[in-house]
C-alpha cells in the first residue's frame, strides 16, 4: 500500500509576508478613498462656485445702474474665487495622494505632476497663502469703517509670514536632500572607477 505524499507547507515566513502584502494592498484602496472623496468635493465646489456664478451675475444684471450693485457683484466675485481656490486645493490633494500612494496621473500639466510630499505640500501652501489673501479681500471690500478689519489684517499677514517662513525652510531642505543624493551617487560613480 501507497503512503500519500505528504504537501509541503508553506513556510511561516511566506504566510506572514503574504498577509503583509495584502495588508498594505487594503491600505491602497483606503487611500484611494480618500482621492475619491477629495475629489468629490472639489468637484462639487467647482459646480457650486458656477452656479453661484451664474445666479450673482444675472442678478446684478437686473440691478444695473443701482447703488452699491457694482460693488456687490465684485464681492461675490472675490467669494467665488475663493470657493475656486479651495476646490483647486482639494484637486491638488487628491491628484497628489493619487501620485504618491497608487501611480502617476496621466494627462495633467507639467506643474501638476506631483512626485514627493514636499512638492505636494509646497503647491498646497501656495494655494492656501492666495485663498487666505482672498478672503482678506473680501473682507475688506465690505469693510464699513473701524479698527476690526486691521486687526483681521495683521492676523491674515501673521499667518502667511509663518506659512512663507515654512515654506523656504521646507524648500531649503528638499534642496539639502537633493544635493546629499547627487553627492552620494558622485562617490559611488568615483569609486567604481577606481575600482576598474
Amino acid at each position: 500500500m501507497l503512503k500519500p505524499v505528504s504537501q509541503p507547507r508553506p513556510s511561516t515566513r511566506r504566510v506572514r509576508a503574504f498577509t503583509v502584502q495584502r495588508a498594505f494592498g487594503f491600505s491602497r484602496l483606503i487611500v484611494e478613498l480618500g482621492v475619491l472623496s477629495s475629489f468629490a468635493f472639489s468637484l462639487a465646489l467647482f459646480i457650486a462656485a458656477t452656479v453661484q456664478a451664474y445666479f450673482s451675475i444675472t442678478a446684478a444684471f437686473g440691478h444695473l445702474g443701482d447703488e452699491g450693485s457694482t460693488k456687490h457683484l465684485l464681492i461675490a466675485a472675490v467669494e467665488q474665487t475663493d470657493t475656486l481656490l479651495v476646490a483647486m486645493a482639494l484637486l491638488l490633494i487628491s491628484l497628489g495622494m493619487q501620485s504618491l500612494f497608487i501611480g502617476d496621473v496621466k494627462n495633467v500639466p507639467d506643474w501638476l505632476h506631483i512626485r514627493t510630499f514636499e512638492d505636494l505640500k509646497q503647491k498646497l501652501l501656495g494655494v492656501v497663502v492666495t485663498a487666505i489673501a482672498v478672503d482678506f479681500f473680501s473682507v475688506a471690500l465690505d469693510w464699513k469703517g473701524g479698527s476690526d478689519v486691521l486687526i483681521y489684517g495683521a492676523a491674515v499677514a501673521a499667518v502667511i509670514l509663518s506659512i512663507g517662513a515654512y515654506s523656504v525652510i521646507l524648500s531649503r531642505q528638499s534642496s539639502r536632500y537633493a544635493e546629499g543624493d547627487g553627492h552620494g551617487s558622485g562617490h559611488s560613480e568615483g569609486a567604481e572607477e577606481v575600482a576598474k
